[in-house]
């Protein structure tokens, strides 16, 4: 009997797939809401925190389940497996969520935030190398893989914005926080129930490590959490020490990996390099493009006219411009790939990175454009989002997926988890980031904005045009993988 196929792939890719995308509906959906429900007024049900404290906490969170796929990368490379890994956090998911469905006290609420960012550390990192473990082969038919897991991750996305930012704007917070739980429940439920095509990848070590590391990451996290409890750092403070914190981790990892560690080899060690300079770049991105969630919603929710006919739009949905273009242009773009593949004119991946950060920077001139429509107390159109969503998610598909698969490609196999763990470092730093950057609006100084964007323009920018001229001695590092 033939073996079922998915779309020409291993049934494997729809487990994955289907898993995934129900933990981006969760993720997604419960975000676009989060920044609303931090800085809208208690009048409203919401916490009615200031945008320093809201950008700050939204910063702490998104940055924590990015970063906490380093952890999680370990947890699977020495103790768990990548499978168990998966499990473990999609129900750690499902139950952070609803603890936020339950209406209660801000502590409880940062419970399930917590919760949700410590089950996301376990699931995200780990997936995605299970993706990779699929096609031990590499080539074309990884990256194809790795396109349609994508789709998943953008469709997942898509619908948890509408169902989940109508129901917390409309309906109640707390009504689109428990959609988030009842989606990860379906991931939970695919997971358990198609596992069997999952045989043979992402098993336990044979062989167990010491847990040395995993007690550092507890005691930090318990530091961290009785620092804010008695006071002694607020969230603003905290999202500024986590910086330095980020920064100086990812430093000591890839010196380790690429100078310390005698067992790797010279091309190794170059490829590690490669990587380091990846993570600059999708840091920088993310930095600019995980402001939807922050500043770019403010601009919705308050400078926006979002009448589309003849009903106002949440503002939440806005964000979901993101995700309909990803829809609409991931078979353009993957199709275009090919067939410059074909003709010997396929950017190398230097140029695609530098090329997405260019798009990134010119989606923030829309900004600047549109911000200063606004000075005068008028409201902007839609059409300035949308081109801004528009930009960014074609640079977005100039660097993730494409950065996603280098990293599979040129990691070392003794640090395969871990590696992809600080891909989505660099994501945890550009969201913090994102997330302090969005404490500089200040609603009584709305002249100050368009120099806000201009910023992040001018950054995306030159970082952009950096990677495109020094495209040759970084592909040569890759040692011949494309």
């Amino acid at each position: 009997m033939q073996e079922k196929k998915f779309f020409g792939h291993p049934m494997g890719l729809m487990v994955l797939f289907l898993t995934e995308m129900w933990e981006r509906f969760s993720y997604y959906g419960m975000r676009a809401i989060l920044f609303l429900y931090l800085t809208k007024g208690a009048n409203e049900g919401a916490l009615g925190l200031s945008e320093k404290t809201g950008g700050a906490i939204m910063g702490l969170y998104m940055a924590s389940v990015y970063l906490l796929t380093l952890p999680g990368g370990w947890i699977a490379d020495n103790i768990l497996g990548q499978k168990k890994a998966i499990w473990y956090g999609a129900l750690c998911i499902m139950a952070g969520h609803l603890i936020l469905a339950i209406p209660g006290s801000p502590e409880v609420f940062f419970l399930g935030l917590a919760t949700v960012a410590i089950g996301t550390g376990l699931l995200k990192a780990n997936i995605s190398s299970i993706v990779g473990e699929l096609y031990p082969e590499g080539g074309a038919r990884r990256d194809a893989a790795f396109s349609i897991f994508y789709l998943g991750i953008n469709l997942g996305a898509f619908l948890g914005m509408f169902v989940v930012g109508y129901l917390g704007e409309k309906v109640g917070w707390h009504y689109g926080f428990g959609a988030a739980a009842f989606a990860m429940l379906f991931g939970v439920i695919n997971f358990k129930v198609n596992g069997k095509h999952l045989d043979g990848v992402g098993n336990a070590p044979t062989q167990k490590s010491s847990f040395t590391y995993l007690y550092v990451v507890i005691a930090a996290l318990v530091l961290v959490a009785v620092l804010l409890i008695s006071g002694v750092l607020d969230s603003v403070a905290l999202a500024q020490y986590m910086k330095y914190v980020i920064i100086a981790i990812t430093i000591f990892y890839f010196a380790y990996i690429g100078f310390i560690d005698s067992s790797l080899t010279v091309i190794e060690r170059k490829r590690v390099g490669v990587l380091f300079i990846l993570f600059i770049g999708i840091s920088i991105f993310w930095s600019g493009f995980e402001q939807a969630s922050t500043t770019l919603t403010i601009f919705a929710d308050r400078h926006t006219e979002r009448s589309f006919l003849g009903m106002e739009l949440p503002a939440s949905w806005l964000q979901n411009a993101n995700s309909m273009f990803i829809l609409i242009f991931s078979a353009p773009m993957g199709a275009l790939w090919i067939y410059l593949n074909r003709k010997n004119l396929n950017p190398s991946v230097p140029i695609k990175f530098g090329l997405g950060l260019v798009q990134m920077g010119l989606g923030f001139f829309v900004m600047y454009l549109a911000a200063q429509r606004v000075l005068d107390g008028s409201m902007a159109g839609l059409g300035w989002l949308f081109f801004t969503y528009m930009f960014h998610t074609l640079g977005e598909l100039c660097i993730s997926p494409v950065g996603l698969s280098s990293y599979t490609k040129l990691a070392p196999k003794k640090y395969y988890s871990q590696l992809m763990g600080l891909w989505f470092v660099g994501a945890a730093l550009g969201n913090l980031i994102a997330g302090l950057f969005a404490g500089n609006f200040d609603e009584n100084n709305v002249a100050a904005m368009p120099d806000l964007f201009h910023q992040v323009f001018l950054i995306g920018m030159v970082s952009g045009l950096v990677l495109i001229v020094l495209y040759k001695p970084i592909k040569k590092w890759m040692g011949g993988i494309e």
